[in-house]
């Protein structure tokens, strides 16, 4: 008999790495480490830990190293970014509509990086 975790069940660290894709790619192991550290910088991480000091992970620190993970790996945040956005993350959000409205060619914040990058290109043609 298999049995299965509820969505809404604590998760140990191992499936916490495994669910935000946090494996070595040399070795394939997981990198657990990745998520302790995290815990030291960002206060919001707040694993439960039982019996034996393992460390059991709810579904909304879940969603929270999620969010620190994109911010870090894909979007190219610094540490002090993605905690300085944490603290102020009603000011920003994630959603489809914020990302819309970055990607849309109307959008003034986008044809601002274009004229940046166009600037750098144009600068580095002159050293």
């Amino acid at each position: 008999m298999i049995k299965y975790k509820l969505d809404n069940a604590y998760k140990t660290i191992g499936e916490v790495a495994k669910e935000l894709n946090l494996i070595n790619t040399k070795t394939g192991k997981l990198n657990t480490h990745t998520v302790r550290f995290w815990e030291k910088e960002f206060k919001q991480i707040k694993p439960k830990i039982f019996s034996g000091k393992r460390r059991y992970y709810d579904q909304e620190t879940i969603e929270t190293l999620k969010k620190i993970r994109y911010l870090l790996k894909e979007k190219g945040f610094t540490i002090n970014g993605v905690k300085k956005f944490l603290i102020n993350e009603s000011a920003f959000k994630l959603d489809e509509t914020s990302n819309r409205s970055i990607n849309n060619p109307k959008s003034n914040l986008k044809s601002k990086l274009e004229k940046i990058s166009n600037l750098v290109k144009e600068i580095k043609k002159l050293s």
